[in-house]
C-alpha cells in the first residue's frame, strides 16, 4: 500500500518545516514501512549547516526515520488512531552525510508491538547506500480532542 503526503498528514501532527516525509512507498500494517523524503537545497537547515558544504542535519535524517515508523505504528492495530510519540533510540550509526538532490528512502521494520508501546528498527539509503540506521521506541499517546485537527496531547519525534 502506498500513501500519499495527504494520507501522511492525516496520521503524523508534523507540519511543516518539522514534516520530513514526502510520501509512504510501501506499507505493510504490522510489519513493515518505507517512506521517502525528497531533500532539495529549499531546506531552511540548509542555510546554516554548512554554509560552503550543505548537508541534511544527522537529527533530522533519524527524524525522517522516525516518522515513517511512526506511520507504520499509527497504521496498525495497536495505533487504532492514536498518535505514536518518539520515546527512545538505540544504536544510532551514521554512515555517510544527505546532501542537497538526495532522495533519502527509510525502511522501517516492526519489532515489537504492545497495546501502549512499539519497537522499530530503521535503515535509511540514499541511492541504495546506507546513511544511518536506528533503533526506535514509541509510546502510544491520546489525541487531544479540544486542540483541533493535527493537535495531539504530546509532541515529540
Amino acid at each position: 500500500m502506498e500513501m500519499d503526503v495527504n494520507q501522511v498528514l492525516a496520521l503524523l501532527p508534523h507540519r511543516y518545516p518539522f514534516l520530513m516525509l514526502d510520501r509512504i512507498l510501501e506499507l505493510e500494517p504490522g510489519v513493515r514501512a518505507v517512506g521517502l523524503k525528497n531533500v532539495t537545497i529549499n531546506e531552511q537547515f540548509f542555510n546554516g549547516h554548512f554554509p560552503g558544504r550543505p548537508m541534511m542535519p544527522g537529527v533530522l535524517v533519524l527524524e525522517a526515520m522516525a516518522q515513517v515508523g511512526g506511520v507504520l505504528l499509527e497504521a496498525s492495530a495497536a495505533g487504532a488512531g492514536r498518535p505514536a510519540m518518539l520515546a527512545g533510540m538505540d544504536r544510532v550509526r551514521f554512515r555517510r552525510p544527505v546532501l542537497p538532490g538526495d532522495q533519502l528512502i527509510a525502511e522501517v521494520q516492526l519489532l515489537r508491538l504492545h497495546q501502549d508501546f512499539g519497537k522499530v528498527r530503521a535503515i535509511g539509503r540514499v541511492e541504495g547506500e546506507i546513511v544511518a540506521e536506528a533503533e526506535y521506541q514509541f509510546v502510544f499517546v491520546q489525541r487531544d480532542a479540544d486542540a483541533g485537527e493535527g493537535s495531539h496531547a504530546a509532541s515529540g519525534g
